[in-house]
């Protein structure tokens, strides 16, 4: 059974999610382009952490970043490569997009990379109607880099 629900990044259950996201950030994203967050700073206010549970064995992670009363960031949606094929990542961006809309955010956006490797995740976003976008947030243009954005109106 599937369940995904608020969750605490330092829990030590969840270190082999944390790693693998670590991983594969670092395989295709070189250090300047990286923008991930480690657990610790996941674990900070204006971040809503969230851990998706397949028979209470973490499988997946997904974070909403405030950006203002208005529009949040995703972050760090990672789910574990043996989990993949089953809509995994489906089920988060869907609850992500759900739980963004019932804390009232008007727009979502993310940033995600431009290599091949990120090529699943854009597809996923561009099918649930993100769009590209310019850089917001502290962010700056960058080759490596692809963002992404969602009116939730």
């Amino acid at each position: 059974m599937i369940t995904i629900a608020r969750d605490n990044p330092l829990l030590p259950e969840l270190a082999l999610l944390m790693e693998r996201h670590t991983e594969a950030m670092h395989a295709d994203t070189p250090p300047e382009s990286m923008h991930m967050m480690d657990a610790g700073a996941l674990a900070t206010p204006g971040i809503d952490f969230y851990v998706m549970r397949d028979n209470g064995a973490p499988v997946g992670m997904g974070a909403l970043k405030r950006i203002d009363g208005r529009h949040a960031e995703i972050k760090s949606m990672h789910i574990l490569a043996e989990m993949r094929g089953r809509r995994l990542a489906w089920t988060m961006l869907e609850h992500l997009i759900a739980e963004a809309r019932a804390a009232g955010y008007a727009r979502m956006s993310l940033e995600t990379g431009s290599q091949p490797g990120f090529s699943a995740a854009r597809g996923l976003y561009e099918r649930a109607g993100f769009t590209e976008c310019p850089p917001f947030e502290g962010y700056t243009p960058d080759p490596n880099s692809v963002f992404m954005t969602l009116a939730l109106d």
